[in-house]
Order: structure tokens, then C-alpha cells, then sequence
């Protein structure tokens, strides 16, 4: 790709992407997860759940709307970056509260809530390439943008390792076509394991690819880790009830189109990491 059409590739996914959260939460999709974060803040009790998802689905659709306003350079791109931050600031606080952490399995985040929340350090990388880009190395566009793509890939596919993991992702398994062969082949737990390994495992390819700026590795590791987010975009599709005729999503879906993000982050790496300099240079 071009950098033309990779600028367009991240503005589109990040543009759609939280468009689309901001579009469910207005519409009522997930209050639990919004009181959660006015909760942190200590707002709960000053607003009903219709207006906290009025503020969240506003927020996410200026977002939306600045980014692409900025990309035209109708407006500044100052305020679009200043706003997309301090929406996302939001709930990525809320990381400092107990409730979005396991204890007692070393300090993994709670599935669904605190997963859903640590995906949102996606965002920043991609900012920095599509109005900072100027001010950054190629080799430091490259490592911002993996390192989100690497921590979930690591964090999610570690707790896929644990039973309450795997039991939690029978229903999204084996309702997928792509998918659901593998408890022909394995147990819940070794499908689970399976799918661990892999994430784990093209996470530090990938890494190791561009360590060693060895091309091959990138694009076999990249491909792999595109492949994971890519995946989960399917479940929209075939797990039932994801789609919703009042709410357009439901709070699975929320969590998932959030993966376009990391898709984003992946073609940022692939951009430049795929060029024939090298990385160093």
C-alpha cells in the first residue's frame, strides 16, 4: 500500500469503528459498562442510564466525525487529537480501579469489561501516524503500533490458559463455520489452549521480525496476527443476537469491532516495516 491508502485504511477503521460504538451506546447497547466508568468517577448517581449513553454515543460520534474533519483540515488537528484523547482517557482511568482486575490470577483484567478497556491504547498510535507522523522515526511509528497489537494479543491469548477463559469462549467457537472444528480435534480446554499458542505465538514473531528486520518473519507473523482480529469480526455475524434491531449491537459486539483498531495498528507496521529500507534507518 501507499501511504495514501494506508492514511485512508486507519482513518476509515478508526472512523467506522467508533462510529459505531458511539451509534450502540446512544442507542442503549451495554449500560453496565457505562456505569462502570461514571461510576469510577463518581457520576453514577447524577445521571440515568438514557443520558449516560447519550454522553458516551456523542463523545464516540464527534470522534468520529473530528478525525475525518481534521483529515480534510477543516479543522484543526490539535482539537481532534486533544478531544479522541480525553474521550478515551475515560475509561482507560477506570483501569485503576480493583474491579477491573483479577487478584488472584496475577493481575489479568476481568473478561469482557477490563479487555474491552485496555483496547482503547490502540487509538493513540494511530493518532500519532495520521497527524504527528512528522515528528516521530519510522522505527518509532512502527514500535508504538505494535505494542498494542502485542499487549492484547499476549494478555488475551495468556488468559485463553485459564478454565474460566475457555469455558467463556465455547459459545463464540463453536457457532463459528471457521472455528468450531477445533472441538472435533480438542477438549474445551485444548481448543482453548490452541488458540493461546497461536496469539502468543505470532505476537512475538511478529515482534522478532522486526528485531531482526527480517521481512519474511513480519509479513508470516502479521498476517497471522491480522488473521486473529479479522476472525473476530465474524462472530458478529454467527454468534446469535449480536445484532440488535433496536440497539444495532450488543455488548459482544461492542468488544469485538473494537479489533478494528489493531487491524489499523497492523497496517502501519506493514507500511513501513515492509518498505526497503531498513528498520534503522
Amino acid at each position: 500500500m501507499t501511504l495514501k491508502q494506508t492514511e485512508n485504511l486507519v482513518t476509515t477503521l478508526l472512523t467506522v469503528s467508533t462510529g459505531l460504538l458511539g451509534l450502540t451506546f446512544l442507542l442503549g447497547t451495554n449500560p453496565g459498562a457505562l456505569k462502570a466508568v461514571f461510576g469510577f468517577f463518581g457520576l453514577v448517581d447524577l445521571f440515568s442510564e438514557d443520558t449516560m449513553g447519550a454522553i458516551a454515543g456523542i463523545s464516540l460520534l464527534f470522534v468520529a466525525l473530528f478525525i475525518v474533519l481534521a483529515r480534510l483540515s477543516i479543522i484543526s488537528k490539535r482539537i481532534a487529537v486533544a478531544f479522541t484523547l480525553l474521550v478515551i482517557s475515560a475509561p482507560l482511568l477506570t483501569l485503576l480501579s480493583p474491579s477491573r482486575w483479577m487478584a488472584d490470577l496475577g493481575g489479568f483484567p476481568i473478561i469482557g469489561s477490563g479487555q474491552g478497556i485496555i483496547k482503547y491504547f490502540a487509538i493513540i498510535p494511530l493518532l500519532l501516524f495520521l497527524f504527528y507522523r512528522e515528528r516521530l522515526t519510522v522505527r518509532q511509528l512502527i514500535w508504538a503500533n505494535y505494542a498494542p497489537v502485542a499487549m492484547v494479543l499476549l494478555w488475551i491469548g495468556g488468559m485463553k490458559f485459564f478454565e474460566f477463559e475457555a469455558n467463556g469462549i465455547v459459545s463464540l467457537v463453536e457457532t463459528s463455520p471457521f472455528m468450531s472444528w477445533l472441538y472435533v480435534l480438542f477438549s474445551i480446554q485444548g481448543a482453548s489452549n490452541a488458540i493461546g499458542i497461536f496469539d502468543v505465538v505470532f505476537a512475538l514473531l511478529l515482534g522478532i521480525g522486526l528485531v531482526l528486520n527480517q521481512k519474511k518473519l513480519i509479513i508470516f507473523g502479521g498476517l497471522a496476527a491480522l488473521s486473529v482480529f479479522l476472525m473476530t469480526q465474524t462472530f458478529i455475524f454467527t454468534v446469535p443476537e449480536t445484532l440488535d434491531s433496536i440497539t444495532l449491537f450488543n455488548r459482544l459486539s461492542q468488544f469485538v469491532i473494537k479489533d478494528l483498531w489493531f487491524v489499523a495498528n497492523l497496517a502501519v507496521v506493514g507500511f513501513y516495516a515492509l518498505q526497503d529500507k531498513t528498520l534503522v534507518e
